[in-house]
């Protein structure tokens, strides 16, 4: 191959990593309607338009609007697992210092995105009929880890000190994720983001 042939080559290939394929813009597509105007709302024909891959090239990815449903919520599952166990994993970080970072997390998505439920694993369970039953798994599956999540979090806090010894674990790792899920809720409902300042403030003081 020649030196010019292989510069073309090297250029078409980056070419082709850069360019976004048609089931990655379709899913991009499908969940900002999903999120901003309703999943019962968004008939595919929206997700054609907003995505302006042909309806064919749609369902050759996915078999129906549930089932694109399904694989968004993947995606969900694995951008906010990622940051949620790198925060979970620092040792320098004491438990209250991962809670801050924990909810950081979810207030800067909600930040730069309009969910309608302000959280978007709670705007994708209640949109759905009790039908979907797969949908309402993988949030259940979600909210389950985290939950134990915080659980080995907390008792490993009891261990090193850092919180009160008779601190009840389960109770308190389902009250932190309701507190957080349910500070996101009513930020958006209300408008008033310092609600989850006001979050934080009250775990805070109630693991000291």
């Amino acid at each position: 191959m020649t030196a010019n042939k292989l510069v073309l080559y090297s250029t078409n290939m980056e070419k082709q990593r850069n360019r976004k394929s048609n089931r990655d813009t379709v899913l991009q597509a499908a969940a900002h309607l999903f999120l901003t105007k309703g999943y019962q709302l968004t008939s595919m024909d929206d997700v054609v338009d907003n995505s302006k891959v042909s309806k064919t090239n749609i369902y050759y990815h996915f078999k129906s609007k549930e089932e694109l449903l399904l694989h968004i919520i993947d995606q969900f599952i694995l951008h906010y697992q990622e940051q949620i166990d790198s925060v979970l994993s620092r040792a320098d970080l004491s438990v209250i210092d991962k809670l801050g970072s924990l909810l950081q997390i979810f207030v800067a998505d909600n930040m730069q995105k309009d969910y309608l439920g302000g959280c978007p694993f709670l705007t994708f369970y209640t949109q759905v009929s009790n039908d979907s039953i797969e949908v309402q798994k993988k949030v259940r599956l979600f909210f389950e880890h985290q939950t134990d999540s915080l659980e080995k979090l907390l008792a490993d806090a009891i261990q090193k000190k850092q919180i009160p010894e008779q601190t009840p674990v389960k109770q308190t790792a389902s009250l932190i994720i309701s507190s957080i899920e349910g500070g996101l809720f009513l930020a958006k409902a209300t408008n008033k983001p310092q609600l989850l300042n006001d979050v934080f403030t009250s775990l805070a003081f109630l693991l000291k």
